[in-house]
């Protein structure tokens, strides 16, 4: 069976290119001398890129792909896509019952229809050759949930779930599915998350939390390890479906899954999370130490 970058030379498409996780990925497959497509949210984002791919000596190719535009995802059609990583995303904290309707229904445009659209042309392409290679990059919000975070983490096991799905129904026509699935990892998008709620159109007297007092409950990694094993399942190096990041967090996500089917109803005292959220600086890396999130 033939896969991507068996016979012939392949094409990577990114979303979310513009920053983080995707911009680094984009950069250093580039690097490597693989065929790479960058595709940004806006057009100030394309020559910003082109620049740093320049500035670092590498050939990239920068679209404009807004993976909630209809236009966007039809021209991705015509690039012959062989490996596709789903990594555009956004997140905006806050409680569930303080989330204004657009900010909850924008989640979701992002996270899920945009991608999963984007995905059905470029995986129908792949099925008419026989190989390609699809990666959702999701997040560990997709297998557990935090305070705070609701409508990202509801956003992410829906992802989580078309993905299982894809998996299944692509295997006998030569094209595979993986899922990464990074924790909290210092590149600012889940410390911007808690900053989203200044731009809500919506009464401040009405919400339940003050959002000025909150912040990312979690200390946070360095994201060199999503980067490289990002770059090892887009390259076939890695061939396992799942990849929970950082390493040695993965038996603390089982156990968190694991505590769900015993679980009590609250006793009427704040989670501890919750109270992190309050107590947390914005930024703040992990210390040096071993210990998982």
């Amino acid at each position: 069976m033939r896969t991507p970058d068996s016979q012939t030379r392949s094409t990577y498409l990114i979303t979310g290119a513009g920053s983080g996780f995707g911009r680094e990925i984009s950069l250093r497959l580039a690097e490597q001398g693989h065929d790479v497509i960058a595709g940004v949210e806006i057009i100030a984002q394309v020559n910003t890129l082109r620049a740093e791919a320049r500035d670092r000596g590498v050939e990239l190719r920068v679209e404009k792909l807004d993976v909630t535009d209809e236009g966007d995802r039809a021209k991705a059609l015509d690039w012959g896509v062989d490996v596709l990583l789903n990594n555009a995303g956004i997140s905006e904290g806050g409680a569930t019952v303080d989330l204004p309707a657009e900010v909850i229904r924008r989640q979701f445009e992002v996270n899920v229809f945009g991608p999963v659209l984007l995905t059905q042309g470029i995986a129908k392409q792949m099925v008419a050759k026989k190989a390609g290679r699809i990666v959702f990059m999701s997040s560990v919000a997709g297998l557990t949930v935090d305070p705070f975070t609701g409508a990202y983490a509801g956003s992410k096991h829906a992802v989580e779930a078309f993905a299982d799905a894809l998996d299944q129904e692509l295997a006998e026509y030569g094209v595979t599915v993986a899922t990464i699935n990074p924790g909290p990892f210092l590149t600012g998008f889940n410390d911007s998350m808690f900053e989203e709620w200044k731009s809500w159109n919506d009464d401040p007297a009405t919400r339940l939390y003050d959002y000025n007092e909150l912040a990312f409950p979690h200390e946070q990694f360095d994201p060199e390890e999503v980067i490289t094993t990002s770059i090892d399942v887009l390259t076939g190096k890695d061939a396992m479906y799942r990849h929970v990041l950082p390493v040695n967090s993965v038996e603390d996500v089982r156990a968190q899954l694991d505590v769900e089917w015993s679980r009590a109803l609250t006793d009427g005292t704040r989670p501890e999370l919750v109270q992190t959220a309050y107590d947390i600086d914005p930024y703040t890396p992990v210390a040096d130490t071993p210990a998982a999130e």
